[in-house]
């Protein structure tokens, strides 16, 4: 049986989605963010820098946490940081913050970013955080929302809208084929971005976001940062070692970003990935009776296409009136993929789909947000935290893409993008004929931007650090082995390089050995040699489950 969506009149999406694709992949990235200035001399002490004292004399005030699904011994506060850390006295930011802490008695913290970037690490923590509870028994385990993230001044491209009147729909095939019409379209997305997301777009980015961590770092008291990222979250990891090396404490980085390669070589690279991983996913599926697909490998993989474009064709009805498209399917199968664990929910969640029409359960896998769209604040002023509930629906589409963009510096012309954009949509196709379009619509979402910052590229190399463990795992379908290596290879002498065997993204809670070996160097110091190995676990592994909970 062909997989084409059966319509459902019920309410489709209880979270909401944008409209189709240009309104949720195409208005959740298009962000006319200032680039962020080159930091200061690493030399210098950051709290000696004119009025930077007043952020470093923070101390952290703890609470219980509030929001729906909050763990009754996690803990809850904030920081205060500059807006523009180029005029300090401008405005500024409140950061939210959770913990775990220790059972021990020492005082040390090891802070965490989950990546994305524009995951929520404080909903994160508060969702996964068993699989962090070794590290507990000897630091306390904190966890942020960067700066445009979660609670921390979200930013917003307003879905849940319709596009303009006058825009091209929904079918981004043909807008790539009507060059000019697409980028007026893209023009109209920058306007929306900067309507719902105030004077925090300008500041976003990891160049910003590894300061904010160096004025977290002293307000939980530490002289020096321990850090474990994940994904994005080893860039930032990067960019926070390059600044403050002599900040740097015990730093590991598990599924190694790259730091080097442009966003348009970083997209086919994870269209491949995913392509793979989707691939391995309907390997599995197809072995089982409830298989939305059915049973015939063959075909499914063909049946997920033609859900795709039937979705696109006839997008499904939202509760918030938008609708929910192919391509909006395409990012959520793209988080259900990350991690073998999710794919018996993933099965289920895309059985809904097929069968009643249902995506509220493939929904879940695209977090970010739980409220509507909620228009920013323009003024330069704190205006503290956001509350949970009202944190926009798209704030981890709008935050990726306005990430990403702040920190590549590559802005080809109008008349460069024409020109390429019929080799670039066959080179993604090519890639996956899943992923391959989102993948290329996100890369587009520069287009109009002011440049990203270079820092990143040409500044984060031979980084003068205590060491740093880089850990790539063969078999990730989202950061490839090969950026461990090069990443390595940028950092300099400082990184050693622990080779995961196994699959899946990132190897933390896929791997006993991993696990094992990240814990006892963020717990004791204890670094494996430079090039040692994992092996492959026989099956999925996580923490959580290791010990019964």
């Amino acid at each position: 049986m062909p997989a084409e969506v059966k319509q459902s009149r019920r309410s489709a999406v209880r979270r909401g989605a944008g409209a189709g694709v240009l309104a949720l992949a195409l208005l959740g990235a298009s962000l006319p963010a200032a680039v962020a200035a080159a930091p200061a001399a690493a030399a210098a002490d950051p709290a000696d820098r004119p009025g930077m004292a007043r952020f470093y004399d923070q101390r952290i005030a703890w609470g219980a946490c509030t929001g729906p699904d909050m763990p009754k011994d996690l803990q809850c506060g904030k920081v205060t940081v500059p807006l523009d850390y180029a005029h300090p006295g401008a405005g500024t930011l409140d950061l939210a913050l959770a913990r775990y802490r220790t059972t021990g008695s020492s005082h040390r913290a090891v802070l965490l970013n989950f990546g994305g970037p524009g995951a929520s690490g404080v909903s994160q923590l508060a969702a996964g955080g068993k699989a962090f509870m070794d590290l507990t028994n000897g630091s306390d385990v904190v966890a942020f929302d960067p700066r445009g993230v979660g609670r921390s001044s979200p930013v917003s491209c307003g879905a849940g809208e319709e596009p303009p009147s006058d825009s091209a729909g929904s079918d981004a095939s043909a807008d790539i084929g009507r060059p000019q019409q697409l980028m007026t379209l893209l023009r109209q997305a920058a306007e929306l971005c900067a309507r719902y997301s105030g004077p925090v777009l300008k500041h976003i980015g990891t160049v910003n976001a590894a300061r904010d961590m160096d004025v977290i770092r002293q307000a939980l008291g530490q002289k020096k940062l321990d850090y474990l990222g994940f994904s994005y979250g080893t860039r930032l990891g990067a960019v926070y070692a390059a600044q403050f090396p002599g900040k740097v404490g015990r730093m590991a980085l598990d599924g190694v970003d790259t730091l080097t390669e442009p966003l348009s070589e970083q997209g086919v690279a994870g269209a491949q990935g995913q392509q793979t991983a989707l691939e391995g996913f309907l390997d599995w599926c197809t072995t089982d009776v409830a298989c939305p697909f059915g049973q015939d490998r063959r075909s499914a993989e063909e049946q997920v296409v033609r859900l795709v474009r039937s979705l696109d064709e006839n997008p499904v009805p939202t509760d918030f009136g938008g609708t929910f498209s192919g391509q909006d399917l395409v990012g959520a199968i793209g988080q259900g993929l990350y991690s073998k664990e999710l794919w018996p929910s993933l099965e289920r969640a895309l059985g809904a789909l097929v069968e009643d029409g249902d995506a509220r359960r493939v929904l879940s896998f695209s977090t970010g947000g739980f409220g509507l769209p909620v228009r920013a604040n323009g003024s330069g002023r704190s205006t503290g935290l956001t509350d949970p509930q009202r944190v926009p629906v798209d704030n981890l589409t709008a935050a990726l893409m306005a990430i990403n963009c702040a920190d590549d510096p590559d802005r080809p012309s109008a008349a460069r993008v024409t020109r390429d954009l019929t080799e670039l949509r066959a080179a993604y196709e090519a890639a996956s004929p899943v992923f391959g379009r989102y993948r290329l619509t996100q890369l587009l979402m520069c287009y109009g931007r002011p440049k990203g910052t270079d820092y990143i590229r040409d500044a984060v190399k031979d980084v003068p650090s205590a060491p740093i463990l880089l850990v790539g795992t063969r078999g990730d379908p989202a950061t490839p082995y090969r950026w461990a290596e090069e990443t390595a290879r940028r950092l300099g002498p400082s990184a050693v390089v622990l080779d995961n065997k196994g699959d899946g993204h990132t190897g933390y809670t896929s791997s006993r050995c991993v696990h094992r070996k990240v814990d006892d160097f963020l717990m004791y110091g204890s670094l494996p040699p430079d090039r040692s190995s994992c092996p492959a676990d026989g099956k999925a592994w996580s923490s959580t489950m290791s010990r019964g909970s």
